[in-house]
């Protein structure tokens, strides 16, 4: 289910002109899936899980660190919180 929601998320991106980047896990453990690209110069780090699914205590902390950096961080679980989480763009 996480990979059709990833795909849902990069069509609703790109609808909006911007970029969905996948950020290969090579040298970051627990960095989010997704790297959000927008017009306005507009970054939004998204975690992709499958529905109910919570992420993991490493990725919480990646999450903290980067919001305390001014970061926007989502964890988007279904096609209605990747709907939401367009509307606040």
């Amino acid at each position: 289910m996480e990979k059709k929601v990833e795909k849902y998320l990069v069509v609703r991106v790109e609808s909006l002109g911007g970029l969905c980047v996948k950020f290969p896990p090579l040298f970051f453990a627990g960095f989010p899936d997704r790297i959000v690209l927008l017009p306005g110069a507009r970054i939004v780090f998204v975690e992709l899980k499958d529905e109910g699914k919570k992420p993991t205590p490493l990725q919480v902390r990646v999450h903290k660190r980067l919001k305390a950096l001014g970061f926007r961080v989502e964890v988007l679980d279904s096609k209605e919180s990747i709907d939401e989480f367009i509307l606040t763009l």
